[in-house]
């Protein structure tokens, strides 16, 4: 990628509005044309003195990224196959509500609980690996939940929550290898083509799940599609798949290093974008968890309380095919309209956030009120309010990966996945049907139809609250956005004036980085050999070294030799 030089430092631009076709030459950007490169072609730098950046074509990079959503696709689907034959779920094993909701918070515990142990891997070990152990996983363990019989209800809960260990391998890492593939705009386009996985394969996981149940005559060949396109996935990852360097969609002058574990959980502790865009997106989280698991279940309630009963099937057809639909139109509003916003407003992605989960309010409170007495009312408001939660996928990914370094990426991403499901969609199923079963149990025939309507209206309106709760936390977002994503994009180049915690010590290319507190700022002399001293004003304690294997530099007793530039206490 072509560099631009400024006092003797080598930097990648860092505008939000720079393209694809901005830092490659268009005679270049063919289909063979490589994503990332370094600049032996303009002269610029010695081969021998400096590794060239790894070159991955345009081709490559969209294959992966296809790959990428075709697991993630299985990944929904997996997940909400269960949803889908819900009654039948229940019936089999003789469960309430409540109990009905442990196969999900198992499920999602023991998903958040491993995505840290992954996020940590993943920031350090071959991504692609990692991902095709955890397909590999989930599939068999997929395959062995269906043969559970009756009398083993906490054997298929067990076997259910085993699936999250593999599913923790794949979310916490795959869009990490994106952010390093892609920059700006279109990073923004890769993940929302990788997030329409999430709303799509929900619905394909009701739709599948329920129609092969039905044409079968079992419930249990719902969770017997999904393996099979388990092991087709671990092939298409190991053969296809991309392992980019961490970084490389920066440029070539990032020359960060993992630091230690409690190093990198303090600076996301201490990152407000970070943390305020977590909490927004556990709200969002809460809400879809409620409704993917329990939707079909209190629509198929609400038509027999219309007249008009349908089948779980006919139930669960319809609201994946709704889902699918608002997937695909509020993944892609919601990262095209914070691409263009973003081009005269740099909050646009948290304020985009926060226009969606709380717009998404009056249209799922209308649609509970409604539910009794128009189906299809209740559907189109459902459309809508989904929809509109739908714009938050792609763009909440995108405020992480801008206001985190690339070394603590999958780390973030793995937090984030820990905290939205530990306070989202773990306990949303749960909490709801413990609020219904409540409201149900002061009536003498609880299992009844219409009480078991009532009870999980009511229940459901919990979620409307929730949105207000996260388009708060969206909004409290926007107001540190712009001066997080600027801290970031200097640490990950090196920058000398960036202002950060006396603890967070950052390794540059094997070297320690303290900076001070963000009142004490220096102006230091940077020594290279042959030049006089330039001055670089920053905070720092110690000296500051930021990798470039091109410069011989100079330390304070004026031995040379090392290479890197040294800034000298």
């Amino acid at each position: 990628m072509s560099r631009r030089s400024t006092g003797g430092v080598s930097r990648t631009p860092f505008d939000d509005t720079v393209q694809l076709t901005q830092v490659m030459p268009s005679d270049e950007f063919s289909d063979d044309a490589p994503l990332a490169q370094d600049d032996d072609s303009q002269g610029s730098r010695n081969p021998e003195v400096e590794p060239s950046v790894p070159v991955i074509s345009k081709t490559k990079a969209y294959v992966t990224v296809l790959t990428l959503l075709f697991v993630n696709l299985l990944n929904y689907m997996d997940r909400f196959t269960v949803a889908g034959v819900l009654i039948e779920v229940k019936d089999y094993y003789g469960l309430n509500n409540s109990e009905a909701g442990i196969i999900q918070t198992a499920f999602i515990c023991t998903y958040m609980l491993c995505s840290p142990v992954f996020g940590y891997l993943g920031d350090r070990y071959t991504r692609k690996y990692l991902m095709a152990v955890g397909i590999l996983l989930w599939s068999l363990l997929t395959l062995c939940s269906s043969f559970v019989p009756a009398d083993y209800f906490y054997g298929f809960v067990l076997l259910r929550a085993l699936v999250g260990v593999g599913e923790a391998s794949y979310s916490t890492i795959a869009p990490t290898i994106i952010a390093d593939l892609f920059a700006k705009e279109m990073r923004t386009k890769a993940l929302m083509v990788f997030y329409f996985a999430i709303p799509v394969g929900s619905g394909l996981g009701y739709i599948v799940g329920s129609n092969v149940a039905s044409l079968l005559g079992e419930w249990q060949w719902a969770l017997r599609v999904t393996p099979a396109l388990g092991i087709v996935c671990v092939v298409l990852i190991v053969f296809f798949c991309q392992e980019p360097p961490r970084g490389m969609s920066e440029g070539g002058d990032v020359h960060l290093r993992n630091t230690d574990v409690l190093t990198d959980v303090k600076a996301l502790a201490k990152n407000k974008s970070f943390m305020l865009s977590s909490v927004g997106f556990t709200c969002v989280a809460f809400v879809t968890g409620a409704l993917a698991f329990l939707a079909p279940t209190f629509m198929t309630y609400a038509m027999q309380m219309e007249g008009n009963p349908q089948p779980e099937s006919t139930v669960s057809l319809i609201f994946g095919g709704i889902t699918v639909a608002a997937g695909f139109i509020g993944v892609a509003l919601g990262a095209e309209g914070a691409r263009r916003y973003r081009r005269v407003n740099p909050r646009a992605d948290p304020l985009v956030c926060a226009f969606g989960i709380l717009m998404c309010v009056p249209f799922l409170f209308f649609a509970l009120v409604m539910s009794a007495t128009s189906a299809l009312g209740t559907w189109i408001l459902i459309f809508i309010g989904e929809t509109l939660l739908c714009l938050n996928w792609a763009v909440t990914a995108d405020i992480l990966l801008c206001v985190v370094i690339p070394t603590r990426r999958s780390l973030a991403e793995s937090g984030q996945i820990l905290m939205s499901h530990a306070l989202g969609d773990a306990i949303s199923p749960y909490i709801i049907g413990q609020i219904a079963d409540s409201v149900a149990a002061d009536y003498v025939d609880p299992i009844r139809p219409s009480i078991q309507f009532l009870s999980m209206q009511t229940a459901l309106y919990l979620t409307t609250f929730i949105c207000v709760l996260g388009g708060a936390s969206y909004l409290a977002t926007a107001l540190c956005f712009q001066k997080d994503k600027a801290r970031a994009e200097k640490l990950t180049h090196g920058g000398g004036d960036v202002h950060v915690a006396d603890d967070d010590e950052l390794l540059v290319d094997g070297a320690d980085v303290n900076f001070v507190a963000e009142d004490e700022s220096l102006s230091l002399p940077v020594f290279f050999p042959g030049s006089r001293p330039q001055s670089v004003s920053g905070a720092v304690a110690g000296a500051v070294q930021v990798a470039d294997p091109s410069v011989q530099a100079v330390d304070s007793e004026g031995d040379a030799g090392i290479p890197s530039r040294n800034v000298v206490v």
